[in-house]
């Protein structure tokens, strides 16, 4: 294989147990070459990337933002940026009004949340990110004027409350929206038209002479799946699902056991 760059999801798939990464994957990436691209590619905003990408001490390097809907070159440049229109967001948060169901709301560097409850800390533990706390409706009314919408809507509460939510959006919205269950308690919405397989067309395109097929990609969820079918080598961890394994070139171990850093020791640093 003639791999030229590294992409791969990171919660479920580069973490470890301690939502950190492993002193094993840091060394191995440390032995890439200097211009070896680094792409992480997550739901997650762009703040809650940085830190890891400079933690690899790999800190300028392109993004996939919010499962490709935002999308950044290692100069900062935006490549692409596709939103939710402000009156579905509107549409979002009138269905959770009467409901138990926490909403958090995203749109390019910022992160927005009503509500400070166990899901914004759980969150803000979680990414090693602050939030702006603003009420939904005032976020709505702020992004009316600026005529921009959601990058990402997450829901998180109650399984069967989420999944009367996914129930009722995918109805009426499914042709216009990515419906999400990340786990039984979250709902994750996006954009139907972007993938993180979009994202990193966007990103060789702009400023790499080689294409999806020089990558290798790991993920672990049901967003990795259309990244995994693009790559030219695409890598479930033991953890994921079985969706995700079916379309995988390779598994390996689990998150928690080093999956990652095994499949880039054997292909880098044993076959150098």
């Amino acid at each position: 294989m003639n791999i030229k760059a590294f992409c791969s999801d990171i919660d479920g798939t580069l973490l470890n147990a301690d939502r950190d990464l492993s002193p094993r994957l840091k060394s191995v990436v440390n032995k890439f070459p200097s211009d070896f691209p680094v792409i992480l590619a997550s739901s997650r905003m762009p703040n809650a990337m940085r830190h890891l990408v400079r933690d690899l001490q790999k800190p300028e390097q392109p993004l996939i933002c919010y499962n490709g809907g935002y999308v950044i070159s290692a100069e900062g440049e935006i490549l692409d940026s596709v939103t939710i229109p402000v009156p579905l967001v509107a549409k979002i948060l009138d269905l959770c009004k009467n409901t138990n169901i926490h909403v958090s709301l995203y749109q390019g560097e910022d992160w927005y949340e009503e509500k400070d409850d166990y899901w914004s800390q759980r969150e803000i533990r979680n990414t090693k990110t602050n939030c702006t706390w603003l009420p939904g409706n005032e976020v709505v009314q702020l992004w009316s004027k600026g005529d921009s919408g959601a990058h990402k809507v997450m829901c998180m509460g109650d399984s069967q409350e989420i999944s009367w939510l996914f129930g009722e959006l995918h109805f009426e919205h499914g042709n216009d929206l990515h419906l999400y269950r990340s786990s039984d308690t979250y709902l994750e919405i996006a954009p139907r038209s972007i993938s993180k397989a979009t994202g990193l067309i966007k990103i060789l395109d702009h400023a790499f002479d080689f294409g999806m097929e020089s990558v290798i990609a790991f993920g672990d969820n049901y967003n990795d799946i259309d990244l995994l079918q693009s790559v030219g080598y695409g890598v479930a961890v033991g953890n994921a699902r079985p969706e995700v394994k079916a379309v995988a070139k390779e598994i390996t171990t689990t998150n928690k056991e080093d999956g990652v850093a095994i499949v880039l020791e054997k292909l880098f640093l044993q076959n150098p």
